[in-house]
């Protein structure tokens, strides 16, 4: 099921399927630019420290790159 919305509450990023069930919430970290960045249908990234983590709708780990 694709990623139909990601709202950053708190300390964590909810993640949503397009029915608005939450299927993952991961962490969005502590940090001054920390946190949701951005999503689309299948990815949801966000920023912890230094790097950019993409996670999918379960809220698995799938890529990572570093923030510039």
């Amino acid at each position: 099921m694709a990623i139909g919305n990601a709202v950053e509450r708190g300390g964590s990023v909810y993640i949503y399927d397009e029915k608005g069930c939450q299927t993952a919430a991961v962490s969005a970290g502590t940090g001054p630019n920390d946190g949701l960045k951005g999503y689309t249908s299948s990815t949801v990234n966000v920023q912890r420290g230094g790097t950019i983590y993409s996670h999918d709708e379960k809220g698995r780990q799938v890529g990572a790159v570093g923030a510039r």
